[in-house]
């Protein structure tokens, strides 16, 4: 076995590996500390290190006898190594992602570090702690407009090919499902949700509706809900969720007065659909 090495690279003591320590890959939600679930809440509070994105790890509250080592936003392998390693040392670490681990998080990234590393890694105590996705907190925000069939798409280039995305677009549209969109657009790629909306109304219309929920669960969210003949490539952002409804997707005005966020509509998805069981 090769002689194993901490995280910044000094030799460990001894050349075995104590594999005495676990790896928890946990989801802290949408942005609401109300939002982590008990479970996360526990692994946490027991940890000797947090891992993560910067902004993630900050979420962690500092204590005596908890490390937070935080990381750039595209070192995700080399993050996974960093606790992998941590762990096979004896330590007790928490990877954190936002939302849940398993959607576009860290989980993936885990394994595929695990899978590529040391053989003895394999004997680790490693377990993934669900959490509240953005996804299901905006939906949950609007009504329900993931009640019926859904499917859930990156619209972040940097991993994978355009034409692929673009392709997953036209699909899910010619099959009739709901769609839920993260990372959207950002500044270094602006010109891609603009695409995306431009192939979202070739297959399903201008008087299909949209959500853009920003910032779900935190002091800045907002939510406008408006149709794909109206949107506009400016209203998301890297903090917005987007969903597209399907083509039986409904909107209820709500009765005016209240709060902001009780003057948008309700949007759903029937759980339904006629010709069911014909």
């Amino acid at each position: 076995m090769k002689e194993a090495t901490t995280p910044n690279g000094r030799r460990a003591a001894g050349r075995e590996q104590s594999l005495g320590g676990w790896l928890k890959v946990a989801g802290l939600g949408p942005g609401d500390d109300a939002l982590i679930t008990p479970e996360v809440s526990a692994a946490l509070a027991d940890a000797t290190d947090v891992v993560g994105y910067v902004p993630y790890v900050e979420r962690v509250a500092p204590r005596p006898g908890l490390t937070r080592h935080g990381s750039d936003n595209r070192e995700e392998i080399r993050r996974a190594e960093q606790a992998l390693q941590l762990a096979a040392t004896g330590h007790r670490v928490v990877v954190v992602s936002s939302g849940d681990p398993g959607v576009f998080a860290m989980a993936a990234a885990l394994f595929e570090a695990l899978e590529a590393s040391e053989p003895a890694w394999r004997a680790l105590d490693i377990q993934v702690l669900p959490g509240i996705s953005a996804m299901l907190a905006a939906s949950a925000r609007v009504g329900a407009p993931l009640g019926h069939d859904f499917c859930c798409i990156n619209l972040s280039d940097n991993l994978k090919p355009w034409a692929l995305i673009e392709k997953r677009l036209r699909l899910a549209a010619e099959a009739d499902f709901a769609m839920a969109f993260y990372n959207p657009r950002s500044r270094a790629r602006p010109e891609g949700f603009e695409r995306a909306l431009e192939v979202l109304r070739e297959a399903c219309g201008p008087e299909r509706l949209i959500v853009f929920a920003r910032a779900v669960s935190t002091p800045e969210e907002s939510l406008r809900v408006t149709t794909l003949g109206e949107a506009q490539p400016d209203m998301a952002d890297m903090r917005t969720l987007v969903m597209v409804g399907s083509s039986h997707t409904r909107l209820i005005q709500r009765h005016a007065g209240g709060a902001e966020r009780q003057s948008t509509p309700w949007v759903y998805t029937p759980r339904s659909v006629s010709g069911a069981g014909s």
